[in-house]
């Protein structure tokens, strides 16, 4: 076994070389000159994305989404004190598991790269790296457990779209609004992976910038209702439920071998996941700590925050930025994820 750093110099070369090359099948010759001639070129700005700050934005933008409208409804289940230390925790035990799959990337790279194997037009997943490192049983053990994660956040991801835009327009019912969501989000399989997932991941961190501020200021700018309470932690089922969701908040690390393959230097990747997670945190703690504070245990009857706040064109404007960052988000879960592991079922 090779040590870690020579692993990592091992593959920075063969890796340099396979995406500064054409970044896949799909710009063969073109892609080659672009990156050559013009780095800075409109296509190559907008489409072809590998440093370090395009994985900081991938994982920024892919830690939350729709549950930032419902972290405050955690935070009336279990309490304010316990839902800002739970995300603390969860928060660094994620980064922390994210190193550990970095580690195991370069390592799973490297031995495969000896054997003169090219992954020129394969994207590495993680239960190949377990496969590689552990053996099959483990393959199917992360192979299983991936499906199954993905497949009941794509749904969840889908319902989320449905219901926020029932606050804007609501002639259409939410199931019809589901089916209408699941067919944009089809559209994924025309970004062939994350390495042109670059402006996707600058807007959809500026979405959710937006909608996270947006909650801060208009809780406190709202202020406390009257009679407002906050007995939260009252029952430990609801102490759980809200402990689930703040875990779900900082759980995604199912992408992350996608991000590190897209990388130009995936041995950079072992801090970006803690670099982002940081940045969340002033996104997840203010706005779910205002909203409770404003409407405390109304909240338990109203699990996505928009529903309390006043409608106005600030509303509608976060609401909108949701969805389209709900759309970015299911590129992550059908495109790069779950059709590479229906790929991996049927063949």
């Amino acid at each position: 076994m090779l040590p870690q750093k020579q692993a990592e110099e091992a593959i920075v070369s063969n890796f340099s070389e396979t995406e500064h090359e054409g970044g896949g099948k799909e710009e063969g010759r073109e892609d080659e000159q672009q990156q050559q001639h013009s780095m800075l070129s409109m296509k190559s700005f907008l489409w072809h994305g590998g440093s370090a700050w395009d994985a900081w934005f991938s994982c920024a933008s892919n830690q939350v989404a729709q549950v930032l409208l419902t972290l405050p409804y955690s935070f009336s289940q279990m309490g304010m004190l316990s839902g800002i230390l739970l995300q603390i925790f969860y928060g660094f035990l994620g980064s922390w598991t994210a190193y550990l799959i970095s580690v195991l990337y370069v390592e799973y790279r490297s031995r495969k790269e000896k054997e003169n194997v090219s992954f020129k037009n394969h994207v590495i997943q993680w239960f190949e790296v377990l496969d590689g490192l552990l053996g099959p049983y483990w393959k199917a053990v992360g192979l299983a457990f991936n499906c199954t994660f993905l497949l009941f956040g794509s749904v969840i991801q889908l319902i989320a779209c449905a219901s926020n835009i029932y606050y804007i327009n609501d002639r259409l019912d939410k199931r019809t609004w589901t089916y209408i969501f699941g067919a944009c989000c089809a559209t994924t399989v025309f970004i062939p992976s994350f390495h042109n997932y670059r402006i996707w991941s600058f807007l959809g961190l500026g979405m959710t910038t937006y909608t996270a501020w947006y909650l801060t200021i208009a809780a406190v700018v709202h202020g406390q209702v009257e009679g407002a309470s906050h007995t939260a932690p009252t029952k430990l089922v609801l102490y759980f439920t809200g402990a689930t969701n703040i875990l779900y908040t900082f759980g995604g690390h199912a992408v992350t071998v996608e991000i590190m393959h897209a990388m130009w230097k995936p041995q950079k990747f072992k801090y970006i996941y803690l670099f982002a997670t940081l940045y969340v945190f002033t996104l997840t703690i203010p706005s779910a700590t205002a909203v409770y504070w404003s409407f405390g245990d109304q909240l338990l009857n109203h699990s996505n925050a928009f529903s309390l706040l006043p409608k106005n064109r600030w509303r509608d404007a976060a609401v909108i930025l949701m969805l389209i960052h709900q759309v970015q988000f299911q590129f992550t879960f059908i495109g790069f994820t779950d059709l590479p592991l229906l790929e991996q079922l049927i063949y």
